[in-house]
């Protein structure tokens, strides 16, 4: 299995070092043709704008949503599930309209209100997760076959 991480801008380099801490091959992911022979794809945090200039710049939009026509996984952290989201609140268009959710980017504040937050993630078991969220983006629909695997406890 080889799973890449889209490293254009962002937290690329810690999602490396966890798929190899599970021992799962990582590959980053700067040209489209990286992208063929890939078992999943992650797209991480960062800056979603920036992102998602990057994606058509370099010519990585067709190629992964390619992939993700093949039946690919495709994971999107904070600004990653921006990316992939099919509506953006406030208009913005979506570039890999992939998820059916409606995200609004910075939900949580400015950088000063960012915060932490274990998060009970029930697929994991009882081991909860730890959750660091920095201008943070909120899920404000979902659609029918979108399943939640966590949230924060105030909903």
């Amino acid at each position: 299995m080889k799973i890449g991480v889209l490293a254009v801008q962002g937290d690329f380099a810690e999602h490396l070092d966890t798929l190899e801490t599970i021992g799962v091959e990582g590959v980053d992911v700067r040209r489209p043709e990286q992208v063929a022979g890939l078992s999943g794809l992650i797209l991480p945090g960062g800056e979603s704008t920036t992102m998602r200039r990057l994606i058509d710049r370099w010519g990585l939009r067709d190629p992964i949503l390619e992939l993700a026509a093949h039946g690919a996984p495709i994971l999107g952290t904070c600004a990653g599930m921006i990316v992939l989201s099919r509506e953006i609140a406030g208009g913005e268009a979506p570039i890999l309209p992939l998820l059916d959710v409606t995200v609004a980017r910075n939900a949580f504040g400015r950088q000063l209100e960012s915060f932490e937050a274990d998060l009970h993630v029930p697929v994991l078991g009882d081991q909860s997760v730890h959750g660091v969220f920095i201008r943070a983006p909120i899920v404000e629909r979902t659609g029918p076959d979108v399943d939640v695997l966590a949230r924060l406890d105030d909903g």
